[in-house]
């Protein structure tokens, strides 16, 4: 499968995913902070490199690509290269610099639920949203047990998987899968025509 096949398949999961993630949302009631960027910041957070390859290609056809890797090759920060804190002091405060290609972890977490040793299924959310939406939190954890659909983490790492199962079962610090899937779609085009009907490469 080529490299754009890919891209389009994971995008079309990530949409997918949006539309339950919102419906969660509505019905839950359950938001992120705005502003919050305590996960992001967090150090050694694990993802594919597959859930970040729509972002590498991006890259690549806006002429972006080798210079990202270059910034990851020399980034020492452990906390996720895409992450922009508003202060130096408080890096719990921030943005993702390119939201609409975050990875699927960055999706799920907060609004969908891994299994235990017997299948039950837990929430994966934050402290934050824990203690400052108790309510909210403890109906939809009782309700998730109950048959209220959440987007399971495993399912869609299954899926997602389906789709490259190399790239998508092989788990990396964040930055390192970034920059697996910018060396992935660069050695994909070192010998194949470039994608056709893009203006800048590189």
């Amino acid at each position: 499968m080529n490299i754009e096949s890919k891209v389009q398949l994971v995008e079309e999961l990530f949409k997918k995913l949006e539309v339950e993630i919102h419906q969660f949302q509505k019905e839950s009631l359950l938001q992120c902070v705005a502003g919050c960027g305590k996960c992001c910041s967090t150090p050694n957070i694990e993802a594919s490199p597959l859930e970040f390859l729509p972002w590498a290609f991006h890259l690549f056809i806006e002429g972006q690509a080798e210079k990202t890797l270059d910034e990851l090759k020399q980034n020492p920060n452990l906390s996720c290269h895409l992450y922009r804190p508003l202060s130096t002091v408080d890096a719990t405060n921030g943005k993702c610099s390119n939201y609409q290609y975050r990875g699927l972890i960055c999706r799920l977490f907060g609004y969908g639920a891994s299994k235990d040793k017997v299948g039950k299924l837990r929430l994966a959310t934050c402290k934050i949203i824990k203690e400052n939406q108790q309510e909210y939190y403890q109906k939809t954890s009782k309700a998730i047990n109950n048959g209220f659909y959440v987007p399971i983490f495993s399912d869609y790492y299954m899926n997602l998987s389906q789709i490259d199962f190399v790239l998508g079962r092989t788990m990396l610090p964040v930055n390192l899968a970034l920059k697996r899937a910018i060396e992935e779609v660069l050695h994909y085009y070192a010998y194949r025509p470039f994608p056709s009907g893009f203006n800048k490469i590189a």
